[in-house]
């Protein structure tokens, strides 16, 4: 498989802070106004009676522009603005939102929460989470570096990355496209628990995806960056170069016969292995009893050489935050340890549900890492394809086989046969399939080649033994 390198892309500009957001990241409404629409919702939930209530605001805005085969195909501008209210009456809640930040449209959205609230049935661990839990002093995670790119710049950026990919080979024949998307948004919440705050944010993204061949020799792969700050996105030539050879390398495709052996995930494919985990150790399936990690806390899940880390404080990481989405404040924390759970993730309400404390996790988790205390430098993809010996290479996943209450594993799958260590052709139009369960256990190995895919960051993952289906 090639490499990719990273270098700085064609148009950057310089970060800004969060006070500068209405400025420099083009929003119409400053943080003082989110915070003044907020109190006035906070303070009409109280008047008519609520219990306790919860309001948030916020803005978003951004462009994208796509192209295709040299052509300008998609510009497209983004902004969306919203207050959203939930209010408590007892242990009954309701919600409602508005994007008209008009005095009366306010009222009326309150009283839309607080009616709704008050013939809603009660639920005995409704509630805003405890005042104990609140963050009150808010890290700055330098997560805000607005774009000063504008369409034509865009255009420019998406041509360059297609082109390369194009540039590549003469047998790169077709293309999907090529995107460039510059994002920020900015948002205050508070609740009448004791939590105010917010920050702004931004995410930037290139993306291209060429076609290899023609007929039924045609094979299709693409490739992204995706940044906080443009400045830290890979080149827009890196980008469509390494599209276009993954492509190319998925040429001349067959399938196997059915069998069992190893198979090593690509980095980017791992990433889904340790999703699957984390959601079945999150407290909506715990609560509802469909995970098939059921009362695993401090059970050996994993080998005992695999760690998951998780750490919200990475300076602007993509799942960064100082507070989670009920303002509870987050915490660094080792989620497993040689192979044990040592934490579930909750929120306030599944916490309540399952009769432990929140973990700071309402909305999802926060920079995960997975290592491995095997794991040595050296350990780069060829090296992971050579502890795989014979077996698969999986670098494509379709459908999505995955049973959340079960565990068990079936996917469509392409990638690469590998033997001795090497690459002997590439493989497409089978199937792998195991069990969760058996496919963390049977973890042997954990590449250098790290990789970070949203909020999650591991290299490619050798797993023991699954069954492939192929030719019969």
């Amino acid at each position: 498989m090639p490499s990719l390198s990273h270098h700085s892309p064609t148009l950057t500009t310089p970060a800004s802070n969060s006070e500068q957001a209405h400025q420099s990241g083009g929003f119409s409404h400053t943080r003082e106004q989110f915070e003044e629409l907020v109190n006035k919702a906070l303070a009409h939930a109280k008047k008519l009676g609520a219990t306790d209530a919860a309001a948030e605001a916020s803005e978003g805005c951004g462009l994208s522009v796509s192209v295709r085969k040299g052509e300008l195909e998609n510009v497209e501008r983004n902004r969306d603005k919203s207050l959203g209210v939930t209010v408590y009456v007892g242990k009954r809640r309701g919600n409602a939102s508005t994007s008209d930040y008009s005095d009366a449209a306010i009222q009326r959205t309150v009283q839309a929460a607080y009616d709704i609230a008050k013939f809603t049935a009660e639920d005995p661990v409704a509630g805003l989470p405890e005042a104990e839990y609140i963050s009150t002093h808010h890290r700055n995670l330098d997560l805000f570096h607005p774009w000063a790119i504008d369409s034509s710049g865009a255009l420019e950026l998406a041509l360059e990355c297609e082109a390369a990919a194009f540039e590549t080979s003469p047998l790169i024949s077709n293309s999907e496209g090529a995107a460039v998307s510059a994002q920020q948004s900015h948002f205050f919440s508070a609740h009448t628990n004791g939590f105010k705050g917010g920050y702004a944010s931004s995410r930037h993204s290139l993306s291209v995806a060429p076609i290899a061949g023609e007929g039924d020799e045609m094979q299709r792969d693409s490739w992204y960056s995706s940044m906080r700050s443009a400045k830290d996105l890979a080149s827009a030539h890196s980008v469509g170069r390494y599209a276009a050879e993954r492509a190319l390398s998925r040429m001349h495709a067959r399938k196997i016969q059915t069998t069992s052996c190893p198979v090593l995930f690509e980095a980017p494919l791992a990433a889904g292995l340790l999703g699957h985990l984390i959601q079945a150790i999150s407290g909506g399936a715990l609560y509802r009893k469909s995970s098939f990690l059921m009362d695993s806390l401090g059970q050996q899940v994993l080998p005992n050489h695999i760690n998951v880390y998780e750490d919200p404080f990475v300076m602007r990481g993509k799942g960064s935050s100082p507070f989670d989405d009920e303002g509870v404040i987050t915490q660094a924390r080792q989620v497993i340890e040689d192979g044990k759970i040592q934490g579930y993730f909750l929120s306030t309400y599944s916490a309540r549900k399952l009769g432990m404390k929140t973990t700071g996790n309402a909305g999802g988790s926060h920079n995960l890492t997975l290592s491995s205390k095997l794991t040595q430098p050296k350990d780069d993809l060829g090296e992971m394809l050579k502890k795989l010996g014979t077996g698969l290479f999986v670098i494509e996943l379709m459908g999505q086989g995955v049973n959340s209450v079960t565990g068990d594993y079936s996917r469509g799958a392409s990638g690469f046969w590998v033997e001795k260590g090497e690459i002997a052709f590439p493989v497409q139009e089978i199937t792998i399939a195991g069990n969760l369960l058996d496919m963390y256990k049977g973890i042997v190995a954990v590449g250098a080649d790290a990789y970070n895919y949203g909020a999650k960051t591991i290299g490619s993952v050798l797993i023991n033994k699954m069954k492939i289906a192929g030719s019969a």
